[in-house]
């Protein structure tokens, strides 16, 4: 067969006739990733075929970096971006005329943690000092040089040389900062509709820059609750056992959760929330689309959170990331049947929380617990949190987005199922219950001082600001005007309309 010969020319309007097919059928963003991956797969290669063993493990190991420091990046901002999911979340829940409020509070909570943890926070939770709190780090000054830590793994090649993988220290501090400031987000819709705006960020610095970093130190940081000998030591005297929270139940979402309960105890409930009989005033939300919203992406940036406490690209995150949906799925379905047979209908509130508690519940053990528990784990999180908001109420603890149920009772649950389920070293599972007595005194003992801690930090700023919440006038005018002078919906009639028009109606008549 005679071979084709083509001109230079013709050469040319081939290769723009093949790239214009390729910008019509391929999107920006994937365009984008045909020169990363090149260049991957160079680095790969060039690793592959050295010459000398010891420069294909160095190669090998610096994509290695590469591509851990790119996973955590992307982690990070599903995490950064998870504030959304909050602020959409919270908004839906609550009544229009405070919806500019809860806005504020979910976006200038992400600033005010960063600033928080990287003055503070980042030296309590992982300076050197000792087994209580970190001493050392105070506005972080970290390098892009990788470093060996917790997220350090072992790589095997070709069976016989490893490779010491790292990952920059300023990636773990981004991580960091996006777990700090979910804790101090969590508060907000427990204390919503009623906070003063600048109560609730001094609240926050507090947590961010004191509290959630001690109580993180005694566990990622390897202290004192990462080993607990009392239970049990090696022939070398090492501990065999200590407090497991892979990726928060207790250390994010129940710190966050007790500062909440703590929070919304001292507030008091919204005004026309519980009659003088005991009877509970429903206060529905202005807007469950965006509620609905709110918790799908809450849902996908949890593929952050969970997946991205590996610390490293490594084969484990996508077991990670399927105990995690299957758990959220699993909450969400009991949450759904539950709440139809407690109440005759199907709740939308509880769906979203079940997928929540879900999520939460699998927090802490997601890394460790077979696929079929971490279904248990969250089909038993669903159950609880329709429960939960109901118990709540029935002790007058205004929590208008179930915060407290979700993170702080559904954490407590997460944690504890470890001690059940855990793959090897459960009580289900043929470890005995040293696992389970761990994970209680992780629970005790971080809830303990957080709640401790909270209560005196509530109510010094109440004693410097002059009170933490609103006046009555302003809580049903709603905090949109009160506090920031404008409105989400300007020019839609608002229930605080309906309300002052008809007082004033009244005032007229008498």
């Amino acid at each position: 067969m005679e071979q084709a010969h083509f001109s230079p020319a013709h050469d040319d309007s081939v290769v723009l006739n093949f790239a214009r097919k390729l910008s019509r059928n391929f999107s920006p963003i994937w365009l984008a990733c045909i020169p990363a991956a090149a260049i991957i797969t160079v680095v790969w290669s060039t690793a592959a075929m050295a010459d000398g063993h010891e420069v294909a493990v160095d190669a090998a190991g610096q994509v290695q970096i590469i591509l851990d420091t790119i996973f955590l990046l992307v982690a990070s901002v599903l995490v950064i971006f998870m504030n959304a999911g909050f602020g959409m979340l919270e908004a839906g829940f609550c009544r229009q005329k405070n919806a500019v409020n809860i806005l504020s509070k979910n976006l200038i909570v992400f600033a005010v943690a960063t600033i928080a943890y990287w003055a503070i926070g980042y030296a309590f939770m992982y300076g050197d000092g000792n087994s209580f709190i970190g001493l050392k780090g105070f506005f972080f000054s970290g390098s892009s040089v990788p470093y060996s830590g917790d997220g350090s793994e072992w790589y095997t090649m070709d069976g016989d040389a490893q490779i010491l993988n790292f990952v920059p220290e300023s990636i773990s501090f981004l991580f960091q900062v996006a777990f700090a400031a979910t804790a101090a987000t969590i508060v907000s819709g427990a204390v919503a509709e009623r906070i003063k705006f600048d109560a609730f960020l001094i609240f926050s610095f507090l947590l961010v820059a004191i509290s959630y970093p001690i109580t993180g130190h005694w566990q990622w940081d390897g202290e004192w609750l990462s080993a607990l000998p009392f239970l049990g030591v090696d022939e070398e005297g090492a501990a065999l056992f200590g407090f497991h929270d892979f990726a928060g139940s207790t250390i994010v979402h129940s710190v966050g959760g007790w500062a909440a309960l703590v929070g919304a105890a001292v507030l008091g409930p919204r005004a026309g929330k519980y009659r003088e009989d005991g009877k509970v005033n429903a206060i529905p939300g202005h807007n469950m689309s965006i509620a609905t919203l709110g918790c799908l992406i809450l849902w996908i940036g949890w593929f952050g959170f969970n997946p991205g406490s590996e610390l490293a690209a490594s084969a484990n995150v996508p077991y990670i990331a399927v105990t995690t949906n299957l758990a959220a799925a699993a909450g969400g379905c009991t949450a759904t049947i539950t709440s139809w047979l407690k109440d005759g209908k199907p709740d939308l509130s509880m769906i979203i929380n079940g997928i929540l508690a879900g999520l939460v519940g699998i927090t802490a053990g997601c890394d460790s617990v077979s696929i079929f528990s971490a279904v248990i784990i969250g089909a038993i999180a669903g159950v609880i949190v329709v429960f939960s908001v109901a118990m709540f109420d029935s002790i007058k603890i205004d929590d208008p987005v179930g915060a407290t149920s979700v993170h702080l009772v559904c954490g407590i649950w997460g944690t504890f199922a470890v001690g059940l389920f855990k793959m090897g070293g459960g009580l289900f599972t043929g470890g005995g219950i040293q696992q389970l007595i761990a994970q209680v005194v992780g629970i005790l003992s971080i809830g303990g001082f957080t709640v401790a801690f909270s209560f005196i930090a509530w109510y010094a700023i109440a004693a410097v600001l002059g009170g933490i919440r609103v006046e009555e006038d302003e809580e049903l005018r709603g905090l949109d005007i009160s506090e920031h002078g404008m409105e989400a919906y300007s020019g839609f009639v608002k229930e605080s309309d309906v309300i002052f028009s008809s007082s004033a109606s009244s005032d007229s008549e008498g």
